[in-house]
Formats: structure tokens, C-alpha cells, sequence
């Protein structure tokens, strides 16, 4: 059943409720945007987007009873390429003013790993449940991010989660993962009234720190194409990169600091035998770096260089059975995300009553991480080839969007030492400013968190005793809402 939206301008959108009877609300031709989310999307039964200026593209949203029963709560699919791709979302509407408050998506990293992660044993409305005692697998979650913020959760690339293809098309860069994103925001924002000219943050972790500068600057940029175009911009804001990995040349130094200095620990964890070796081999990983993956890429040589400072710089904490996520423990799970909770999220939305529920139609078991898409993605390179993620947050720092940067101190996969380092190393309008700036302490209930700085739209903290899986919020929740609502409000952390 169709209903056609014409608008005085240029937008046409086209919505219908597939499997539904209900015939969609008459809208008037002359507000843009012209519906509403409450209004048009029904329980159990998908209901369809397009937009004329994406063509190939679709979203399918349907409201769903998961995980937070204060708020409306919707489950849905990004149609990619005129339905051979699809690419899975959660959408969380805020504990506090939904009608008001920004919204934020958040995205794993891996490359290949799901948001469901953060959203149910990091930042979301409930968590996984690992005592076995909540009768629908999840507890709630007091300390999650939809308290002040609209959130949505999606899965990407394609063959993330619960996102796949139909004919094995793949998603292997981070320019093109950028476009699909981009296309769903658009689609969202301009369909929905309550939502269009709302503040949007992008948020993630890891791999993130690539994704979103890259994903920023995209919308960024298209933004301009809206506003010729006669379309309204998205109201890009600021970007939150939680122990991400953007600079790829002091990922290393970053690692032999926290294994053999005292920068996540009071002493020391490595063996000096390994600490001796890593640091005659830390020049070289670094030269080889740089001349094969910086200066000049070259494919073959980048690869090389990886692979040597990987051997000669990683293999001693994986030797340790550390979890290098948070080295202050050990390994623990099935799989090498080190957390049993990971397990435990996969048996959950494997069971048919909640996919069901979600209206997840992925014909494969839902994993954390896809070993597949990581793979396509380190066989093109992306981690450690152009575009250089620090040179997008640059720009957009020269444009005004808010950056946030935080790690976890005991994290060593995607470190706070080399993040730090990128940052002060950063080519931007106020790089001496920050230069010149000073560390300080920011505090939680009076208690000390980590240190911060600030210089213009950059903002930079580290968070004490918290790890990197989103372990910020995964080990200090209340430390980890706090600096969002600040973040959010505009003020200092």
C-alpha cells in the first residue's frame, strides 16, 4: 500500500508498511520533513523508506519490546544497492526527552565486529545478562547513554552481525562503508519530523578511530551537495572515538610504553628479556613503517613492515595471556575478544524468539566479529593505507566539529599512549594552542577519573582502571555517562 509525500521542493519519499493493513497517515504537501517516527512505524511489521536523491537504497524500521521497556524502541535494515546488501541497526530512543535530546550512533570497530557489543556489555540500555537470572537474558543498564541522547546501533560493513548480502557483495574500505552510512542518516533525518536539524554525534571505539573521521568528513562534505541542492544539511556536531586506532605509526611505541613502562601499570608486566628486544626492533618497525605506509604506500612493502612489527612487538603480550584489551587481566572466554560476555551475546540473539523479535532475517548465525570481513579489509590494507583517518579529524577540527578523544589507560590493543602521541603530533589551525595547554584532572562524585585537555573544538581524557572494549563504560559506567552528558551539554569534562 503506497502513499506518495510530495513536497514543494525537490524531495519525494515514498513510505509503506509491508504486511500491514493500517493505510499510512495523510501527511500535508507543504511541511518538509512530513512524518513522524511514532506515527508511521508499527510493531511486528517492517515499514519501508526510500528517498528520491538515493535511489538504490531503502530502510525497513519496525518498532520492537527489546531491551529498554521505558522507551520506544525500533529494530530495522539499511537496503543497500537496490536490496542486495542490508545492513542492521537498533534504535533507542531517549530515557529523557526524545523529542528534544541529540542524537548519537555508535559503531563497533574490528573491522567486522557488531555494535551489538556496545550495546549490550558497554554503553546500551540493558546488558547481558551472565548471572542467568533475568528471564529475557538482559538487565538493565542504569548507566547507559540513551539517557540523554537518542541512539542508534548499526551493524557495518556488510556481513557484520546481523547485516549480510544476497549475492556475496562485500564492503572491503572505510571510503565506502562511508557512503552507506551517509545514505542512512539521510534517509532517516529527512523522512522523520521530530528528528530533522537534530544534533548528531558519531560515536565508536577501536577501528572506529578510523571509521568516523573518514565518515565525518563524508557527511561533512556532502552536506554542501544538500544545501545546493535545496535539501537541509545533517547537523553534524562532533565525533567520539573511544580507544581508537587512527594513526597507525605510534600504535607501536604506544605498546612497548604499556608493557614495558609504567604508563598503564605502577611496574612493569613484560619480561626484560622482551622488553630488551622490543626496543632494538622499535626503530625498525617504525623506519619500515614510515617509508612503506606513510611517506610513499607501497602494498607490498606496507605489508611487509606490519607483519615484522607485529612479530617483533606482539607476540610478547599475547605470550603473556594478558587480555590486551585490559592487561591488568587475564584472557578469559572462548574467543580471542577475550571476554566471556561476547559468548554469551551470541547465544542470546541466536535464539529464533528474539530474532523474531528483532526482526533479524540474516541467514547466518549472528557472531561478534566476522573473521571474513576483517580479513577483506586487511587484504586492501585499510588499517594502515590512505586516506589518513588523523588528517580527516584535522579537517574537521579546522571546521568547527567537536572531537572527543578518550582511552581507557589500561588498554593495549589501541593504547592511550599512542593516541596521545598522534595528538600532539597533530598538523591543525590550533596545534599550538594545544601545545601550550595543560593537563588537569577531571573528577566524578569528587573522585579523580583521568586527565583531560582541551584546545578549541579538541578534547582529549583518558579514564583511570578502564580497558578498551568499550571497557570504558564496561568497567566505569558512571565515569563514562558522565563524560558524555558533558559532552553532550558543551562543557568542560
Amino acid at each position: 500500500m503506497l502513499l506518495t509525500c510530495l513536497q514543494a521542493a525537490i524531495l519525494c519519499y515514498v513510505v509503506y508498511a509491508s504486511g500491514q493493513t493500517q493505510q499510512p497517515p495523510t501527511v500535508s504537501s507543504n511541511k518538509s520533513p512530513l512524518l513522524t517516527l511514532s506515527t508511521v512505524v508499527a510493531e511486528g511489521a517492517f515499514t519501508e523508506l526510500t528517498h528520491e536523491s538515493f535511489p538504490s537504497y531503502g530502510v525497513r524500521i519496525k518498532k520492537t519490546a527489546f531491551c529498554d521497556p521505558t522507551v520506544n524502541v525500533y529494530t530495522g535494515y539499511l537496503d543497500v544497492d537496490y536490496g542486495a546488501k542490508h545492513l542492521f541497526f537498533y534504535f533507542f530512543e531517549s530515557r529523557r526527552d526524545p523529542t528534544e535530546d541529540d542524537v548519537m550512533m555508535w559503531i563497533n570497530g574490528g573491522p567486522g565486529c557488531s555494535s551489538s557489543m556496545g550495546l549490550l556489555m558497554e554503553l546500551g540500555p540493558c546488558q547481558i545478562d551472565m548471572e542467568g537470572v533475568s528471564p529475557n537474558g538482559t538487565t538493565w543498564n542504569p548507566y547507559s547513554w540513551n539517557a540523554e541522547a537518542n541512539i542508534f546501533f548499526l551493524d557495518q560493513p556488510v556481513g557484520v552481525g546481523f547485516s549480510y548480502a544476497e549475492y556475496g557483495e562485500t564492503v572491503e574500505t572505510t571510503e565506502d562503508a562511508a557512503r552507506n552510512v551517509h545514505a542512512f542518516i539521510t534517509i532517516f533525518f529527512e523522512t522523520f519530523a521530530e528528528f530533522s536539524g537534530r544534533p548528531l554525534h558519531l560515536a565508536g571505539e577501536s577501528y572506529a578511530g578510523k571509521y568516523l573521521p573518514v565518515f565525518a568528513s563524508y557527511i561533512y562534505d556532502q552536506n554542501r551537495i544538500a544545501n545546493a541542492a535545496g535539501r537541509d544539511a545533517i547537523n553534524l556536531q562532533s565525533v567520539l572515538i573511544g580507544n581508537g586506532i587512527t594513526d597507525i605509526s605510534t600504535l607501536y611505541p604506544g605498546r612497548y610504553e604499556i608493557e614495558c613502562g609504567t604508563a598503564a601499570l605502577d611496574v612493569p608486566f613484560q619480561t626484560i628479556n622482551t622488553c630488551v628486544r622490543m626496543k632494538m626492533a622499535l626503530p625498525r618497525c617504525q623506519q619500515a613503517m614510515y617509508d612503506n605506509c606513510i611517506d610513499q604506500f607501497d602494498a607490498i612493502g606496507c605489508n611487509a613492515a606490519v607483519n615484522f612489527c607485529d612479530s617483533e612487538l606482539s607476540t610478547g603480550l599475547r605470550a603473556s595471556g594478558r587480555n590486551p584489551y585490559d592487561i591488568s587481566k587475564p584472557c578469559e572466554g572462548t574467543t580471542g575478544l577475550c571476554y566471556a560476555e561476547n559468548t554469551a551475546i551470541a547465544a542470546l540473539l541466536n535464539t529464533p524468539s528474539v530474532r523474531t523479535l528483532l526482526g533479524a532475517t540474516a541467514p547466518h548465525d549472528f557472531t561478534a566479529c566476522s573473521a571474513a570481513v576483517s580479513a577483506r579489509f586487511r587484504a586492501r590494507l585499510d588499517k594502515w593505507g590512505p586516506p589518513a583517518a588523523e588528517a580527516h579529524v584535522a579537517g574537521l577540527l579546522a571546521r568547527g566539529v567537536r572531537v572527543l578523544l578518550y582511552a581507557g589507560t589500561l588498554d593495549w590493543q589501541c593504547n592511550w599512549v599512542a593516541n596521545r602521541r598522534w595528538v600532539d603530533a597533530l598538523a591543525w589551525p590550533r596545534a599550538e594552542e594545544w601545545a601550550r595547554g595543560e593537563w588537569r584532572e577531571w573528577a566524578v562524585a569528587g573522585r579523580a577519573a583521568g586527565e583531560t585537555k582541551t584546545a578549541g573544538a579538541l578534547t582529549f581524557a583518558t579514564v583511570r582502571g578502564a580497558g578498551h572494549m568499550m571497557s570504558v563504560p564496561h568497567d566505569k559506567p558512571a565515569e563514562a555517562q558522565a563524560m558524555v552528558s558533558r559532552w553532550l551539554a558543551q562543557q568542560g569534562l
